[in-house]
């Protein structure tokens, strides 16, 4: 029942305690986190930036529809998209499966020769929306351990994609931001900390067959 106290005790933090910092241990646990996430065929096309600068959170917020809590938070966490997902990202993919597996080229080109395949067919607009399916993957994780590591969190899907891109100078590196979490410790006069959850019960949202 920890997990489930520790759901419950999670809420999208509202008002961050701006005075309070995450230690590195706790930031190192959601990177960790984040690179172990499960995503479509292990391809990880995912990068996470982890913002810790005062100055910038706030040039940021103008472009969050102006939620404190960019501001506030400890860290922002801006999980990113890799704009191109090809040949050569596949390639180095499996590279890396050989270098760590030790396994054979023979039982790996199939696979490799078949992805390679199915997204040279795809259009960028699908590749980014597979991509962005498995920000979201990433980001839910990320909720559960925040709430299991007493780490208040806001997903926020409220922010100009183009202005960060561009404030973080991520167009250059090839990504695009898709989705972005505040963390850090909540305000003690947080209002909505003390609120109960409101959430249909388990009878209407889950189906045994």
């Amino acid at each position: 029942m920890e997990i489930i106290e520790s759901l419950q005790w999670r809420y999208a933090t509202k008002k961050f305690d701006n005075t309070r910092k995450l230690p590195q241990e706790k930031i190192d646990i959601l990177t960790t986190a984040f690179n172990l996430t499960a995503t479509s065929y292990g391809l990880q096309p995912l990068k996470l930036v982890v913002l810790n600068d005062k100055e910038i959170q706030k040039e940021l917020t103008a472009h969050s529809w102006n939620q404190q809590q960019v501001a506030d938070a400890s860290h922002i966490l801006i999980f990113c998209i890799e704009n191109t997902v090809g040949e050569a990202y596949i390639t180095k993919y499996f590279d890396n499966v050989k270098a760590i597996r030790d396994t054979p080229e023979e039982i790996l080109k199939p696979f490799k020769e078949q992805l390679i395949d199915s997204f040279g067919k795809k259009s960028a607009d699908e590749i980014s929306n597979w991509a962005a399916k498995q920000a979201y993957l990433a980001m839910g994780n990320l909720l559960t351990v925040c709430a299991t590591e007493k780490i208040d969190a806001c997903p926020m899907e409220g922010f100009i994609s183009e202005k960060y891109d561009e404030i973080l100078n991520l167009t250059q590196l090839g990504l695009t931001s898709v989705l972005v979490l505040p963390v850090g410790y909540r305000s003690k006069d947080d209002m909505f900390a003390d609120l109960k959850k409101v959430r249909r019960s388990i009878n209407e949202t889950v189906i045994t067959l």
